[in-house]
């Protein structure tokens, strides 16, 4: 008598814990873009949320301008013109801080084990984190462009040329954003972090061509302020909303964003999975 065949359905053996999944590029941003809704919904739940990038902005550009401005260009309105489109970049450098004191506050509070426990990518949690932020650097660009247009800005290229100086801005500070993640994982209690932080943001944005031009800098300061990445992305974004030199600025700019992500995001990475 022959044996009846019984036929098997493979599956999956189950996965150990603590093993990382393993999900393709696709999925992974999809798994992002998932949760970054969430952070737009903590958005729309707590607006006051978006104060530290649309009040200090303001706060910043006005101290400079009617402060310093007529003392540093001789014309206020002048002043204005040429400092905008820098206080834009330097914003969302300094709008940054807020993904990695959200993502350290998240794990503080066990948030990122429910996520462990769900079949999402490890990375998505911090991929999620870091594309919500667009809708905070969006609105802080508005505002911020409107305030300005009260007090005298006006675009003298065109609104195309505007709207590419604002993406690059928007898309800088996403680069920069994984420099704010690294240390959100990296530094324990979410009160040390903002002055941690700082240490590395105020080089990047007061050692800039911001708000006083190179050459007027002594000559050590000079050859930073020259390779910083702000000074390119201000340089860029001067050149698209009020006229001057594009492509060379432009060029510098991409190349920091790829390296920031480049650098940044694998050790961010490795420093989430080492907490969580």
């Amino acid at each position: 008598m022959s044996t009846p065949t019984v036929e098997r359905t493979e599956q999956a053996e189950p996965r150990p814990h603590g093993t990382p999944r393993r999900v393709g590029p696709l999925r992974t941003m999809q798994h992002g873009l998932t949760l970054a809704g969430r952070s737009v919904l903590k958005i729309r739940k707590s607006p006051e949320g978006l104060l530290d990038v649309t009040l200090q902005p303001i706060l910043f550009l006005a101290m400079f301008v009617y402060l310093l401005g007529g003392a540093i260009a001789g014309d206020t309105g002048e002043y204005l013109q040429r400092t905008l489109p820098g206080v834009m970049a330097m914003n969302m450098v300094f709008g940054s801080l807020g993904t990695g004191m959200q993502l350290n506050n998240d794990i503080t509070k066990g948030v990122f084990d429910r996520f462990r426990s769900l079949p999402v990518a490890r990375s998505a949690p911090l991929i999620g984190a870091v594309l919500g932020d667009v809708v905070r650097y969006a609105v802080s660009i508005a505002v911020l462009l409107i305030v300005a247009t009260l007090m005298g800005f006006r675009i003298e290229t065109n609104a195309l040329s505007a709207a590419a100086a604002i993406m690059l801005v928007i898309g800088f500070a996403l680069c920069v954003c994984w420099i704010s993640v690294l240390l959100g994982m990296l530094v324990r209690s979410q009160q040390a972090l903002p002055g941690v932080a700082m240490s590395f943001m105020f080089p990047l944005t007061m050692g800039s061509n911001v708000f006083a031009p190179t050459e007027t800098m002594p000559g050590w300061l000079q050859a930073w302020v020259s390779v910083n990445p702000v000074s390119k992305l201000a340089d860029t974004a001067r050149g698209l909303m009020i006229g001057g030199p594009v492509a060379g600025p432009l060029s510098a700019t991409l190349v920091w964003m790829v390296a920031l992500v480049v650098v940044f995001f694998p050790l961010a990475l490795w420093a989430y999975r080492s907490r969580v």
